[in-house]
């Protein structure tokens, strides 16, 4: 079986609102080995949907549709479906005792105007929504679409997500013949560019129903191994045989093979070493910080975060020596490297981070440009006294990119310091 996910709302075509439904039914899908082939952002246009179900119908075995189901005039999603399918209203009574129940339970009668939520296409399996009003459905479109379903569901994420979780994902479960596996391989510290030149002969190679697909974000590239067969047993063995090949000519750059973030995989390496860590940020602000502690119990690791961002703050929190900053700069690698030993010290940390930089748009000069970041690194030794280091690197893009690029960057000279000390 192939699906096709539709999201109906002017909302999604204005920039307005980010289309995260789309996202889980994918994934969801992909849980019981359902591949989507398309996904299709719609107006709330009657004739604009009827067009994109004819279209989807054609091709795909199954079309989810979220939006378009709520008790107002721009919810035309229902409409546009009894209209294509020649298909009439009925009631179902589940629907309309759960409705009912929805407005007792909050001391209201039900309005009439909101009878029309527990309405179903004729013929069709209803979707209960446990979260809100509008119900969903199943709806079998016959010979005319080889015998296609086209899933109606509402747009809110939260009854969306109970519907497919409860009722469409059971459905689909057992008719489904064929297995998926993805695998995410997270980099960092290479480009796209490098990546592909690496893993080209992996490429070249992958068996029958593997893609490799590159996923670039703000702070690098990840890549994601893909393999769809008949059997659990194949489709597993085939996509490890993928993962380990790419490990075999890229694992330099690799952090994880899994959904853990740098946050995390640093993380669980300070937890599992015993170690402890803190932080000194200029130019990123604290979100080196703020990412570290995203990760739950993050408390048995993180010691504290010190934002410096003036250069008399370096001085009096961090003791950087005022002559280092006249002479160097404070974005130099002397300073981040003060900054992170007396961060160190002053925590009482096992290891620390230090960031200074220019993140733009303005304060760069011919020799420390615009994305320039100095990190400093600096970690406790068994004899008491402190290794530091300090590198700097380039990045290219706005001031809110520059920031995100620098604390990954920082959380991936941990990962490279916590590797080569041991974990």
């Amino acid at each position: 079986m192939v699906a096709e996910i539709v999201s109906i709302g002017d909302e999604l075509l204005k920039g307005g609102k980010v289309n995260t439904n789309a996202p889980f039914i994918a994934s969801a899908l992909g849980e019981i080995g359902i591949p989507v082939s398309r996904i299709v952002a719609c107006a709330d246009d009657e004739d604009a949907i009827g067009e994109v179900f004819s279209e989807s119908l054609s091709r795909a075995d199954i079309v989810l549709v979220t939006g378009g189901l709520g008790p107002t005039r721009d919810d035309r999603t229902k409409k546009a479906a009894m209209r294509l399918l020649r298909r009439g209203l009925e009631e179902s009574a589940e629907a309309y005792g759960k409705l009912s129940a929805w407005f007792s339970g909050r001391g209201r009668s039900l309005p009439e105007n909101m009878r029309d939520q527990a309405m179903i296409l004729e013929g069709s399996r209803l979707v209960p929504n446990s979260v809100g009003t509008a119900a969903g459905m199943i709806v079998p479109c016959g010979e005319r679409f080889h015998n296609s379903h086209l899933v109606l569901m509402p747009g809110v994420p939260a009854e969306m997500q109970a519907m497919m979780r409860n009722t469409v994902i059971p459905f689909f479960a057992s008719g489904s013949t064929t297995v998926i596996r993805h695998t995410p391989v997270k980099t960092v510290g290479i480009g796209e560019t490098m990546l592909a030149d690496l893993i080209e002969a992996v490429e070249d190679a992958l068996p029958e129903g593997t893609t490799l697909a590159y996923l670039p974000h703000t702070a690098g590239v990840d890549l994601v191994v893909s393999t769809i067969g008949p059997t659990r047993e194949i489709v597993e063995e085939d996509n490890r045989r993928v993962v380990e090949a790419v490990l075999s000519r890229a694992g330099r750059f690799v952090y994880a093979t899994g959904e853990a973030t740098l946050e995390e995989t640093v993380g669980r390496m300070l937890a599992e070493s015993r170690r402890s860590i803190a932080v000194a940020e200029s130019c990123t602000g604290g979100l080196v910080a703020s990412r570290l502690t995203d990760v739950p119990g993050s408390s048995v690791y993180f010691i504290q975060g010190v934002v410096s961002y003036a250069n008399q703050s370096k001085e009096r929190l961090l003791g950087v020596s005022p002559e280092t900053i006249e002479r160097h700069g404070a974005v130099s690698e002397a300073v981040a490297e003060e900054m992170a030993r007396g961060c160190l010290v002053e925590s009482g940390a096992d290891v620390a981070v230090s960031t200074t930089g220019i993140a733009g748009p303005s304060g760069g000069t011919p020799e420390k440009p615009v994305g320039t970041i100095c990190i400093g690194i600096a970690g406790k030794l068994p004899d008491g006294g402190i290794d530091s280091r300090a590198a700097t690197f380039r990045m290219y893009g706005t001031r809110q990119q520059n920031k995100q690029r620098f604390s990954e960057a920082a959380l991936r000279e941990v990962w490279k310091y916590l590797q080569e000390t041991g974990e």
